[in-house]
């Protein structure tokens, strides 16, 4: 019976996690090793008793409490806090979902990969904060990292069987987000509840306000420069309002290759889950006559300057990219708690950028775990720094 353990349940990525294992099986077909989750300790108790996990860890310090007496009873072991939640991982598993969202799913994801298994990657910050420590820690242990993001799995699933060499560029979509529309002179004073009503995915708030912005899409851009190996100028970035085209790979004998499907993670998840085979999963099969057509545009750069952000960051290299998410982290929590605006975030993870480069060595130095945490701090508290002198909106 394959082990595995879910990082991240409760959140969008991880509730299809459970939702596909469940069809699946449940605990009967799995060995479910530890499940992790943030403040919504019901949700996280209840997968728990549902797949008989031998262990439930909340995040947060404060709602262990809560979770011991939802478990109670269970014989499931109950634990809290980010300490706890590296230690879940030490528990060996064969396939682990890395879905916490932000620099948070760094650790978790690195200890995960040292059981040889496979690492089911959701988590974009990690290849963005620490790509060539995650990439060598894999090869070193045997350990196999399979994409979740749809556009990054797309692409994978688009070169199986390829010659990577033969590759020419990749190009991945983007819906363009809640303000894709908006007129420019809007965008100031967007506010988080509209930021966070995406027009395509049922997303959770951060990354729902992050495809607004089009910072997900600039981490995405970084991820795939280090999971494919391929050169930045490799990479475009089209806006395709439908999101049924989630990414194209374009070949040297003039061929593209494109991965559609519906706007639906179980895909992505279902495939991680499964591979080398494909399950039957419970998504929407297109109908291309009532579609009717698909619409591709070039994002424009005034409105999406995290793009252009992306661009400097995998050109810099070394720690720029720990740099870029903590700022963007930052600037993001300032924003959803109204202390700067919609189109300040960007300005904020753009001065970081330029401060921190000026202050330390972002190019040279070792992507080792110490080098990326310090580089993170620094980050955040340049932020901050930043955030409390400009004008709140």
């Amino acid at each position: 019976m394959r082990r595995i353990s879910i990082f991240g349940a409760t959140g969008s990525i991880g509730v299809n996690t459970v939702d596909l294992i469940t069809r699946q099986g449940g605990s009967d077909a799995y060995d479910v090793v530890a499940l992790t989750g943030g403040r919504n300790v019901a949700r996280l108790a209840q997968q728990a008793r549902d797949l008989r996990a031998d262990m439930a860890v909340t995040c947060f310090p404060e709602c262990y409490t809560a979770l011991k007496e939802a478990l109670a009873g269970s014989g499931i072991a109950a634990a809290a806090g980010p300490d706890a939640v590296a230690e879940a991982a030490d528990r060996p598993a064969d396939w682990t979902m890395s879905a916490i969202v932000g620099a948070a799913g760094l650790v978790p994801g690195l200890r995960a990969l040292r059981h040889g298994g496979t690492l089911a990657l959701a988590n974009k910050e990690s290849l963005v904060t620490a790509g060539p420590l995650l990439m060598q820690t894999a090869r070193d242990h045997g350990a196999r990292i399979l994409p979740v993001d749809s556009e990054h799995s797309a692409i994978f699933q688009t070169l199986v069987g390829e010659d990577p060499a033969a590759v020419e560029r990749i190009i991945i979509t983007a819906s363009g987000g809640a303000f894709r529309d908006w007129p420019l002179d809007r965008l100031a004073t967007a506010t988080p509840a509209q930021a966070a009503t995406h027009p395509n995915w049922d997303m959770g708030q951060r990354i729902t306000i992050d495809s607004a912005s089009m910072f997900n899409k600039a981490l995405e851009v970084i991820e795939v420069q280090e999971y494919f190996g391929v050169d930045p100028t490799q990479i475009q970035v089209l806006v395709h309002p439908e999101s049924l085209v989630h990414a194209m790979v374009g070949f040297r004998d003039g061929a593209i290759m494109a991965h559609l499907g519906a706007a639906d993670m179980r895909h992505a998840i279902g495939y991680a889950l499964n591979w080398p085979d494909r399950a039957n999963l419970p998504v929407e099969r297109l109908d291309f006559a009532r579609i009717g057509q698909l619409n591709f545009r070039d994002p424009d750069p005034a409105r999406y300057p995290a793009l252009v952000l992306a661009r400097q960051v995998m050109a810099t290299r070394g720690l720029a990219g720990a740099v870029f998410n903590a700022a963007k982290e930052a600037a993001l929590d300032a924003f959803i708690d109204g202390r700067i605006g919609f189109l300040a975030m960007a300005e904020v993870v753009g001065a970081v950028l330029d401060r921190v480069s000026h202050e330390t060595s972002l190019t040279n130095a070792v992507i080792s775990l110490d080098n990326v945490m310090q580089a993170d701090q620094l980050a955040r508290d340049c932020a901050a720094q930043i955030i409390k002198k400009s004008k709140q909106y």
